[in-house]
């Protein structure tokens, strides 16, 4: 009697999986991640796909709406050949930071992974992408999918009326600027997606208006009039300038582009947006989704509800995403962001239990305190990955990476080590680690200085190095050539060396 009792408890004891067997796991999963992490999610919308749909939804940047785009074929068929010669597996589930949330899980996927991959993203992506500063300013979940649906008609419409081969050339430049197409220092006006067609004729109007306003008042010949420096001031007001952001800057200033044109520039720097936070919270995403997953399945195991032979496949899926490859490790390719998220929150809530007296030194307002969900959610809610290192990276976690720093500079023909996991190193460890998950020293900064509206219309970038590094010079010659497209002038570009 009690053994049949028990047995009725497992919510599954086979590897395939049916729809109620899924539509039990989860409501177990909700129970604890709702009642025990008090977690805060959008409602879910869990789908199945197939391993060909999972390939077509990495192509297109993982959304369920998208326009088309030759590149989106390109990289599906490269996709598909990694994964059909066993190069490269596919991603267990793909997460849309959406209302509803919707979570892809591959139908290949056996019914423990299935359970790992509804935890993992269901309830821990999705915790994070409604609770996280970053994504609360800066994305509209409620407006995504409405609006991927109108840039979708909106882009074949205009492919219709225009030529596929049109519409192509703008994308092409659009999306090879588009680590250049977000506001990085200032935040952006909170989108209201859902409005994003009705306004566009008035939107678009008003585009037209900034950058004819500009030119119909230019001289017919430049040298006829001379441009005092105060005009000059006046003129790079009203511009906004310097810009950080090249898609707006052309989408309001070109003098080539047409209101159709605008508008799908505005619709690629809006997707860039939109991804902007997921690139500066990697570290801190993906922890929170793997520490969410591991503690309510073990949770579940405790209860009785999970088998042994379940729990051991579960926690093989979670070895291997946590595998950290040592630097001498042919496969090591930096540090893997799951590993670290992961393991900095396991030992945030081992500081909460159980301090030891290093841990009251470095973290004097959360050692002992005993309540770690939470600082935990204090964390996802405040902290991007550099800020998140910076506060949190502990010495336990430093020696169990085995960390250290490499200084590598361009005079010297060797590299030394700067600083290794010990009591003089842990600070400057955590100070390079933070720095690398700075998203703003990883990409270049280039910035829009002037137009030469008074000569030959030159468009002026200027890029900041860092380091004394310089730009790449096919990379930079290229991006020149996409702002020249947009443009319709001449564009040169600066670097210069950072102050200090």
């Amino acid at each position: 009697m009690a053994k049949s009792a028990a047995k009725s408890k497992i919510l599954f004891d086979q590897a395939d999986w049916d729809f109620d067997t899924l539509r039990r796991t989860f409501d177990a999963i909700e129970e604890v991640a709702r009642k025990d992490l008090e977690l805060d999610v959008y409602p879910n919308q869990i789908e199945i796909i197939s391993s060909e749909q999972m390939l077509d939804a990495y192509s297109s940047i993982g959304m369920p709406l998208m326009y088309h785009h030759w590149s989106f074929g390109k990289h599906f068929l490269g996709h598909e050949r990694l994964y059909r010669t066993g190069a490269r597996g596919l991603a267990y589930e793909i997460v849309i930071n959406s209302d509803p949330c919707i979570s892809y899980c591959m139908e290949e996927n056996t019914m423990p992974l299935q359970a790992l991959v509804m935890a993992h993203a269901a309830f821990g992506h999705n915790h994070f992408f409604k609770s996280n500063h970053l994504f609360e300013q800066w994305t509209d979940a409620e407006g995504i999918l409405d609006y991927l649906d109108y840039a979708r008609r909106f882009i074949s419409t205009c492919e219709e009326k225009h030529g596929i081969g049109e519409v192509e050339a703008v994308l092409d430049a659009a999306h090879a600027l588009m680590p250049f197409g977000v506001f990085r220092h200032r935040r952006p006006r909170k989108l209201s997606l859902r409005e994003a067609e009705e306004q566009r004729q008035e939107r678009l109007a008003a585009a037209e208006q900034n950058v004819y306003y500009l030119w119909k008042t230019l001289p017919t010949r430049a040298e006829d009039v001379r441009e005092t420096d105060a005009a000059l001031l006046e003129r790079k007001h009203r511009m906004q300038l310097p810009e950080e952001n090249l898609l707006y800057f052309l989408e309001q200033y070109s003098p080539v582009l047409r209101s159709w044109q605008r508008e799908i520039l505005r619709i690629v720097r809006n997707i860039a947006q939109y991804f902007y936070p997921q690139k500066q919270t990697k570290v801190m995403n993906e922890g929170c989704a793997c520490f969410v997953h591991y503690y309510i399945l073990n949770t579940l195991y405790q209860q009785g509800r999970l088998t042994d032979g379940a729990m051991l496949e579960i926690l093989h899926s979670h070895t291997n995403v946590l595998t950290q490859p040592d630097f001498d490790d042919p496969r090591f390719s930096g540090i893997n962001p799951y590993a670290l998220g992961f393991a900095m929150m396991q030992d945030i809530r081992r500081i909460c239990e159980e301090p030891e007296e290093e841990d009251r030194e470095w973290f004097p307002d959360i050692a002992g305190k005993g309540d770690w969900r939470a600082v935990l959610k204090h964390a996802w809610a405040n902290y991007r990955d550099e800020s998140f290192i910076h506060q949190f990276l502990s010495p336990t976690v430093m020696r169990r990476f085995r960390m250290f720093a490499i200084s590598d500079e361009s005079r010297n023909s060797y590299c030394t080590v700067s600083g290794i996991h010990d009591t003089r190193g842990y600070r400057h460890l955590r100070d390079v680690l933070a720095r690398n998950h700075d998203i703003s020293s990883q990409e270049p900064e280039i910035q829009i200085i002037d137009a030469d509206l008074l000569g030959d219309r030159c468009l002026h970038l200027q890029a900041v190095r860092r380091d004394g590094i310089p730009l790449d010079s096919s990379s930079r010659d290229a991006t020149v050539k996409y702002v020249e497209r947009l443009w319709g002038y001449k564009v040169e570009i600066e670097e210069v060396d950072a102050p200090g």
